[in-house]
């Protein structure tokens, strides 16, 4: 039988590839932070999800982590309500994955629209078989903490339904153990980057990170992609489908300046630099006391391994639940008392 948290619970997270920017921020951080409050939180450092397309030069590794936990605190998670774990500390997850690896084909894996374009993104010619069964591992990763509910990208989307195909499998096979999760968009679920061509990507170096300062942000800004077909600033110009307007609507908050810009900007009546400052101004406001938080933290050097050691502690006593009512409901707990005995 299905054992229900007292609150529905969330799964969500981020391989520890570097840092964070504002495309992470409206697609899936500012759903965590406005959730945590509502629902039971796990947040999931991923490393071995990393591995799935990086297994070489891994020496920055322990500093990105540190990186990510220290974004997730600036930007307004609460550990004290908020479980915030690194995956390799909760092993449980690798049983997880082996056990639901023999509900889904391989044929159904390489269907995952993200497996193609990852392969096309980092020039990978043959997935290796971590790369394949990557949904296989997000669906260990929700279950381990039997989550309700899953925030994420656009992008992320079709991994879900590869979950939730194993839990329906699951359960028809070996009676109702599982929660089938749900899937939750971001607001802005692609933020375009700063070149206009491509959402907002740290591979594409097209990116304005949470831990940007103020003068970085004004560079960043008044170099981006806007109308191209705009040769001067009394030429009417194109709102939609325009960078610096996408992050207006996104990020300033005053919203009759931008309706005011973008009136001005389709009549020829304001330039891309009166725009832009605006923007880079915006910004600015918006990232001071992420980065004003983030500076207090950076003060309590012992603070991430802490957050981290106390949460993947949780994780792994959930873990241990879940595999308990998965091996006990495909008869698999024969020597299951025995053997938590030998695993502590």
């Amino acid at each position: 039988m299905q054992s229900a948290p007292t609150r529905p619970r969330i799964l969500t997270g981020d391989r520890p590839t570097g840092k964070l920017h504002l495309g992470h921020y409206v697609g899936t951080l500012a759903n965590r932070v406005r959730l945590q409050q509502e629902y039971d939180t796990f947040l999931i450092v991923a490393d071995y999800h990393m591995l799935t397309t990086k297994i070489e030069g891994l020496a920055e590794v322990q500093e990105n982590v540190r990186e990510l936990v220290l974004t997730y605190l600036a930007v307004g998670i609460d550990p004290s309500i908020t479980t915030i774990y690194l995956q390799s500390l909760a092993p449980e997850v690798a049983e997880l994955n082996l056990i639901f690896g023999m509900l889904v084909t391989v044929p159904r894996l390489q269907r995952v629209p993200t497996l193609k374009e990852q392969m096309r993104d980092l020039r990978i010619e043959a997935a290796s078989y971590g790369l394949l069964g990557y949904p296989v591992l997000q669906a260990a990763d929700i279950l381990l903490p039997r989550a309700n509910l899953v925030p994420v990208g656009r992008d992320q989307a079709s991994h879900l339904e590869v979950t939730r195909e194993i839990v329906r499998r699951f359960n028809d096979t070996f009676g109702p153990t599982l929660p089938e999760p749900d899937t939750l968009i971001g607001e802005v679920p692609t933020l375009v980057g700063t070149d206009g061509q491509a959402k907002m990507s740290k591979s594409l170096d097209n990116a304005i990170y949470l831990s940007d300062d103020a003068r970085t942000v004004e560079k960043k800004v008044m170099g981006m992609y806007t109308d191209p077909t705009r040769l001067r600033a009394t030429d009417p110009g194109h709102v939609e489908g325009n960078p610096v307007f996408d992050y207006h609507d996104a990020f300033n908050p005053d919203k009759a300046e931008v309706e005011d810009l973008k009136t001005r900007y389709r009549e020829g009546r304001v330039g891309d630099v009166e725009v832009k400052k605006k923007l880079a101004r915006a910004l600015n406001e918006f990232l001071e006391p992420i980065r004003e938080r983030r500076a207090a933290y950076e003060q309590q050097p012992e603070l991430v391994e802490r957050v981290l050691l106390e949460g993947s502690q949780r994780a792994r006593e959930e873990g241990r639940r879940t595999v308990e009512m998965v091996r006990g409901a495909m008869g698999l707990n024969y020597n299951f008392a025995r053997s938590a005995a030998l695993s502590r």
